[in-house]
């Protein structure tokens, strides 16, 4: 084998090599899980202030803990907002639901 010849063939392998990583950080990106909250309130009575201010403590909790990796204050100040806005809406579906039942 000639010395170009090799100098090519290496040069073949290093391209693919490097079209490889591209299409290897695709596979780990798409096995990730998205970012997931709950809160558990089927032990809670909604009805009462003891009961609404148990699921409020939860809520926060849950909050903090989902938007832990914003980098800033206010990121993670607007990140809270939206969890519980948008589990307050979700618990109000809930309840008109079941209320239809």
């Amino acid at each position: 084998m000639t010395l170009s010849k090799l100098t090519a063939r290496i040069a073949s392998m290093a391209t693919l090599a490097l079209a490889a990583l591209p299409a290897a950080s695709l596979t780990t990106a798409a096995y990730a899980q998205p970012p997931h909250a709950s809160v558990q309130i089927a032990d809670l009575n909604l009805a009462t202030a003891a009961g609404r201010s148990a699921y409020q403590h939860r809520l926060d909790i849950a909050a903090r803990r989902f938007c832990s990796d914003e980098t800033t204050l206010n990121t993670q100040a607007a990140c809270r907002t939206g969890v519980r806005a948008e589990v307050n809406a979700k618990l109000a579906g809930a309840v008109q639901f079941a209320s239809r039942s």
